[in-house]
């Protein structure tokens, strides 16, 4: 039970120092966040939209962040790393936040969430999907989803391919949750396959020319073709004997027997 509480406390440490940068670095754009422990040091990375803002002015800006995170979140020696974002309309987390801040400026949630989504989808995305969570016409609470493309909603492919952003619009009647999931273009399915021919093969893998000489491991399988039935011949039926003609013979006898009597 020792090791599990351990490990809960420093998931929660870590979603505690995410809320935090994602409020502090609000302006140049959080695109997420990479926490992990080296044997110098703590190592925080973190993918912004505008690198410039967090580092301020001679570094000013980056090293209060550091200092922070090291007293207030206990992490050993922590070495803070800003890394600009290469597509900020491909990055989930981004786009939230860019769709959060459309609903505060008063822009109607059907335009928003359409006008997100196009833009995901004009710079290459396979998928994209919104939800939009809130009081959005009313007092009632109500969900809308917008989806284009092709999305994976569960399995390897979803926890690979897939990712997630989410952001919290503040509006006078309520507070709305949006969430944008993002498929990557580079994302590959487990069934699309690539057949190589046999020469490529031998070149990529040439362990296996060996193989690939033997005929009778590679050759391809002929399909015997169903065979067309044989007719039969029909056999025609024998024709029957001609009775024989009557031999004028005894007619011959029977005159002259009457010609004796």
């Amino acid at each position: 039970m020792a090791s599990e509480r351990k490990f809960i406390a420093e998931n929660t440490r870590r979603v505690l120092l995410k809320e935090y940068l994602m409020k502090e670095v609000t302006r140049a754009g959080f695109g997420g966040l990479d926490v992990q422990r080296t044997p110098m040091g703590t190592r925080v990375t973190l993918i912004t939209e505008r690198p410039g803002i967090i580092i301020g002015r001679r570094g000013a800006a980056i090293k209060n962040l550091t200092r922070a995170i090291e007293d207030d979140f206990n992490f050993d020696n922590p070495q803070v790393e800003v890394q600009e974002v290469d597509n900020p309309n491909l990055n989930a987390q981004i786009m939230a936040e860019k769709l959060a801040f459309a609903l505060e400026r008063g822009w109607h949630f059907r335009r928003a969430g359409h006008s997100t989504i196009r833009r995901v989808m004009d710079n290459g995305a396979r998928g994209c999907h919104i939800i939009i969570a809130g009081k959005l016409t009313g007092q009632r609470h109500r969900t809308e989803k917008f989806k284009e493309g092709y999305i994976k909603f569960c399995g390897e492919p979803k926890l690979q391919d897939v990712d997630k952003g989410y952001a919290v619009a503040k509006l006078k009647p309520g507070v709305i949750g949006v969430t944008v999931e993002i498929m990557r273009p580079n994302s590959k399915l487990p069934d699309e396959i690539d057949v190589t021919s046999p020469v490529e093969a031998a070149e990529k893998f040439p362990e296996l020319a060996s193989l690939m000489e033997k005929k009778d491991d590679f050759r391809p399988v002929e399909l015997k073709s169903e065979a067309a039935p044989v007719e039969e011949p029909v056999e025609e039926p024998a024709a029957e004997p001609e009775a024989p003609a009557e031999a004028e013979e005894p007619v011959v006898e029977a005159e002259n027997q009457e010609g004796e009597q």
